[in-house]
């Protein structure tokens, strides 16, 4: 369990219902502020350069005194190109297309604020999906599941039938690497 001086209230910055079970399951009691900042990429801004950054932007825009606040971004990457949330079916189905049958990362940079302390990491696991055929990609975009996903996939939903391997933290490709987010909670908790 993870202990706050007294007074310090925990804010969670997303409004990603995933973040919030997967902090809640850790028995953290925290209210929600999601941030409302420009997640534009910036040129040449590489895709953990740019998760880092928009966690940290995220805490910037919603700490208030008093408060501890996680933030973080996750996207997905494919040889170099990010897949952030699809725009539509059209573009889910086109994700979905670009891994199959092959590795990709899920990056999530994790910003962990408080009126005194600020620190920030990014977790970075891979994924390998099977080979998708358009039959499942049509069932999986049908589900209506990938619509609001980077990469447009939820990995602790149906497209669980899709991954052959996860390398790393599966937390993390759910939106939030668990293990690192308390460890550095603690430290910041702490502080």
């Amino acid at each position: 369990m993870i202990r706050f001086h007294h007074g310090v209230s925990l804010v969670l910055g997303s409004a990603s219902p995933r973040r919030q079970e997967l902090l809640a399951r850790a028995g953290l009691e925290f209210r929600v502020r999601p941030a409302d900042i420009d997640e534009t990429p910036h040129d040449y801004e590489t895709p953990t350069e740019y998760v880092r950054r928009l966690s940290l932007e995220k805490s910037a825009a919603v700490i208030g005194a008093n408060e501890i606040v996680v933030a973080a971004d996750t996207t997905v990457e494919v040889n170099g190109r990010v897949l952030e949330k699809p725009v539509d079916d059209v573009d889910a189905a086109a994700m979905l297309r670009m891994l199959s049958d092959r590795d990709h990362h899920v990056h999530t940079g994790v910003s962990i604020r408080s009126d005194s302390v600020v620190q920030s990491f990014v977790v970075t696991t891979t994924v390998v999906f099977v080979e998708l055929t358009p039959q499942m990609i049509e069932w999986y975009i049908g589900t209506g599941e990938a619509r609001d996903k980077a990469g447009a996939y939820g990995i602790q939903g149906a497209a669980a039938a899709f991954v052959e391997r996860v390398d790393g933290s599966v937390t993390n490709v759910i939106g939030l690497p668990m293990a690192e987010t308390l460890a550095m909670l603690r430290v910041v908790a702490g502080s």
